[in-house]
């Protein structure tokens, strides 16, 4: 089976961490049946650089025609200095790309990690077995709704943003993540701000009607602030976080403590729901860290780990995905960690690591 990729690694750590993952996705592939197709294209401050645009339309297109897309990071100081009258997704290349690819569900998963509890701020028996999924609506909100902008009223200057959904927006996105629900604990909480604000109260009502053809499914509503602080005293009674663009933003961050530290996030932003083979796009949660260019420190694993999220959502291959996991986890077991994790070792020997357990498949 031949797998085409459209990788992308973007800016400063962006490259070495994609490289990371390329080369245990390779080793992956060279344990199966898989054939990988893979092409490489600029995006982000790099791709400013060469194009003066931070998304060229034929990257969109290459995307679109791909089974996957993986990102390394974008961005950094350098091109968050430039002032341009645009839209967001102009002004972003990875916005870009998941508005026109219409990579709407976004997954981002927090598990704990018993050998890097040290890393976490929680007390023994607090946090254990914690395993989180926040979804993140990738395409909509605050994030890219109209009208926005900085005016001067009244001697002053006055900046604004528009929080917004469509019904249809809302409800793709929560069938998607009632479908996860059932494939997982049939247990989901959905987060809003609707006491305050009628974007979320129409957030609140369409989950609710979708609600109702998922019977099987446990389903509560909570306020982002009461859900942050519920989150983080109780992780352990969370499974699915269903949330908007922002929000989802915000609370994949909060969930990731669990994991103690940004470094162990991945993430896929799917073109449609988890349900059978789509596109999609897959990059660590972590930024660029523009202060770790050129050190060889960077953790790859949140980056190995969304290679791990696309064998199974694009490649249909949960069985590759899981075997992933266990190898990075048998690496963590080894203490073989980058700085960020408390200790000592370079991207290379982590990921080399991982690539000794993968060649060790039967």
């Amino acid at each position: 089976m031949k797998c085409t990729i459209l990788a992308l690694a973007g800016d400063g750590i962006g490259p070495e961490i994609l490289g990371a993952g390329i080369d245990v996705a390779n080793a992956v592939a060279a344990k199966s049946d898989l054939e990988l197709d893979i092409k490489y294209d600029l995006i982000g401050g790099a791709c400013w650089d060469k194009h003066k645009t931070f998304c060229q339309s034929e990257t969109v297109s290459n995307a679109q025609n791909a089974d996957a897309v993986l990102v390394g990071a974008v961005g950094g100081p350098k091109w968050d200095k430039l002032q341009m009258d645009a839209l967001p997704e102009e002004r972003d290349g990875l916005m870009r790309l998941r508005k026109e690819m219409k990579a709407f569900f976004g997954m981002r998963p927090a598990r704990y990690y018993p050998q890097l509890h040290d890393q976490t701020p929680y007390a023994k028996g607090k946090v254990e077995s914690s395993e989180i999924m926040v979804l993140r609506e990738m395409c909509g909100g605050v994030m890219f709704a109209q009208p926005r902008g900085i005016k001067t009223e009244k001697n002053q200057r006055y900046a604004y943003d528009t929080a917004g959904y469509t019904e249809s927006e809302i409800r793709q996105f929560a069938i998607a993540g009632f479908e996860l629900a059932r494939m997982r604990e049939n247990h989901l909480v959905s987060i809003d701000k609707s006491n305050v604000m009628e974007s979320y109260r129409l957030w609140r009502e369409v989950v609710k009607e979708v609600s109702s053809e998922y019977k099987d499914v446990e389903v509560k509503h909570l306020y982002a602030d009461n859900c942050a602080f519920q989150m983080a005293m109780r992780p352990k009674d969370f499974d699915i976080v269903l949330a908007c663009n922002f929000l989802g933003d915000l609370f994949s961050d909060l969930a990731g403590i669990v994991s103690g530290g940004l470094g162990m996030l991945p993430s896929a932003s799917l073109c449609g729901p988890p349900l059978g083979l789509t596109n999609g796009i897959y990059e660590p949660v972590h930024g660029s860290a523009p202060d770790l260019i050129g050190t060889g420190i960077a953790n790859p694993i949140g980056m190995i780990l969304s290679i791990g999220m696309m064998f199974d959502y694009s490649f249909g291959r949960k069985e590759l995905s899981k075997r992933i996991e266990h190898a990075v986890n048998q690496v963590l077991v080894s203490g073989c960690l980058t700085p960020d994790l408390g200790g000592t070792a370079s991207t290379n020997e982590v990921t080399t690591k991982v690539i000794n357990e993968i060649q060790q498949w039967s």
